[in-house]
C-alpha cells in the first residue's frame, strides 16, 4: 500500500504530527511518502491518503480547503483519513475546535475517520494578532501534543 501524508502547519505543529504519522507508517510496512499540502499535484499513484491541516478560528487553513476543493473527487473514491490540529486546551473536541461549517465539508468527503490532535503553542513563532486570539480563546502555550495518541491512530490505519 502507497500512503500520502500530506499536511498544512502554519507554525511546524501539523507539520510534525503528519511526519510522524507518516514514520508510524512506515514501521508498520506501508509505503508512506509525507509531504506539504503544496507539493502535491495529483493522487493518482497513492492507494490513500492521509490529510491533515491546523485548525485556527475554527476552519482548516486555506491551503488545504483549496486542496480539498481540487481532488475532492478522487479524495471520495480512495481510503481517506483526516486529521486536525489545534486546540492546546484538555477540554476542548472536535465540536469545539472545528466550526460546524468547517465539519460539515470534511463529513461530505466521507472520510475513514476525522481525529482531533491537541497542538503545540510556541509565543515566539506567533504574531501579535495571533498570540490575542490565542489569548482570547483561552488557549494555553505550550507543547500538548499527544505522540502516543498519534501512533495509536496511525496504527489503526495500518491494520485496515
Amino acid at each position: 500500500m502507497t500512503a500520502l501524508v500530506a499536511y498544512a502547519s502554519k507554525h511546524g505543529s501539523t507539520q510534525a504530527i503528519a511526519e510522524a504519522i507518516g514514520e508510524r507508517l512506515r514501521e508498520r510496512g506501508v509505503d508512506a511518502e509525507v509531504r506539504p499540502i503544496r507539493e502535491v499535484d495529483g493522487l493518482e499513484r497513492y492507494d490513500t491518503v492521509v490529510l491533515g491541516s491546523a485548525v485556527y478560528l475554527g476552519a482548516w487553513l486555506k491551503e488545504a480547503t483549496a486542496f480539498v476543493d481540487r481532488h475532492e473527487e478522487t479524495l471520495r473514491r480512495i481510503p481517506l483519513w483526516l486529521f486536525s490540529s489545534g486546540p492546546t486546551a484538555a477540554d476542548q473536541g472536535m465540536d469545539l475546535a472545528v466550526s460546524a461549517k468547517t465539519q460539515q465539508r470534511l463529513d461530505a468527503l466521507g472520510a475513514r475517520d476525522h481525529h482531533l490532535f491537541r497542538a503545540a503553542l510556541d509565543a515566539k513563532k506567533l504574531s501579535f494578532l495571533e498570540r490575542t486570539a490565542i489569548k482570547a480563546a483561552k488557549q494555553p502555550l505550550g507543547d500538548f501534543r499527544d505522540w502516543t495518541d498519534i501512533e495509536r491512530w496511525a496504527d489503526s490505519m495500518a491494520e485496515g
